[in-house]
C-alpha cells in the first residue's frame, strides 16, 4: 500500500513538473507568428473581410484559428458560410467592452455541467423558434431590466448584446465534427467553426 502511494506521488510530481498535468490556456501557449492582413491570400481576405480592421491587432492564436476557418470555408455549405460571415460582421460591430463581456459569458457557460448546457441549448432553440415580435418583446424586457437595475451586468445574467451574438456559443451545444476552432467568435452551431476573434 505504501509503495502504491509512493509510486502515485512520484508519478504526480513528474507529471506536474513536466507540465503534462495542466492544460494551458491558448494565450499562454506560444503560437508562431501568423500572417498580417496584407500577407493573406485574396480568398482569405474575402472570407475574413469582417475582421480586416482588427486583424493586425489580434493575438497570433486567434489569427491562426481564423486562418483555419478561411481554409475550410470553401467546403462549407452556403448557409453555413453565410452564417459564419454574418457572425463575424456582428462580432466586428461590438465594442471592446462588449467583446470582453461576451468572452466572459462564453467562459462561464463553458464551465457549466453538461445538463445545464443542454438546458440552455433547449431554451435557445425555443427562443429561436419564436416569431420576431415575441423576440423583440423579450429583448425589450431584458433592456428594461438592465435599465431599472443599476449595476446589473452580463455576469448577473442580463447581457447588453443580442442573443445571437452571445448566447449561441458552441459550449451550449453538443460537440460535432471539427471545423474551425472558438475561442471567441460569435457562435450558433454545434461545430467549432464559430469561434470568437
Amino acid at each position: 500500500m505504501v509503495k502504491k502511494r509512493l509510486a502515485a506521488l512520484i508519478l504526480s510530481t513528474l507529471l506536474a513538473g513536466t507540465g503534462w498535468a495542466a492544460t494551458p490556456n491558448p494565450s499562454v501557449v506560444a503560437t508562431p507568428p501568423q500572417p498580417k492582413w496584407n500577407e493573406l491570400t485574396a480568398q482569405q481576405k474575402t472570407v475574413l473581410a469582417p475582421l480586416g480592421g482588427e486583424w493586425d491587432g489580434m493575438e497570433n492564436y486567434r489569427r491562426k484559428k481564423w486562418v483555419g476557418i478561411a481554409q475550410r470555408f470553401p467546403g462549407l455549405a452556403p448557409d453555413e458560410q453565410r452564417r459564419i460571415q454574418g457572425q463575424m460582421q456582428e462580432w466586428a460591430k461590438l465594442s471592446p467592452e462588449q467583446r470582453r463581456l461576451a468572452r466572459e459569458k462564453f467562459q462561464a457557460v463553458n464551465q457549466l455541467p453538461t445538463e445545464k448546457k443542454l438546458e440552455l441549448k433547449q431554451k435557445w432553440e425555443e427562443y429561436s423558434s419564436l416569431p420576431e415580435e415575441e423576440k423583440e418583446k423579450h429583448k425589450q424586457q431584458a433592456a428594461n431590466m438592465t435599465a431599472t437595475k443599476p449595476g446589473r451586468t452580463a455576469a448577473a445574467g442580463v447581457l447588453p448584446l443580442s442573443p445571437a451574438t452571445i448566447t449561441t456559443p458552441a459550449t451550449i451545444t453538443t460537440p460535432a465534427p471539427s471545423a474551425p476552432a472558438p475561442s471567441d467568435a460569435p457562435q450558433a452551431t454545434q461545430s467549432d467553426t464559430t469561434s470568437r476573434p
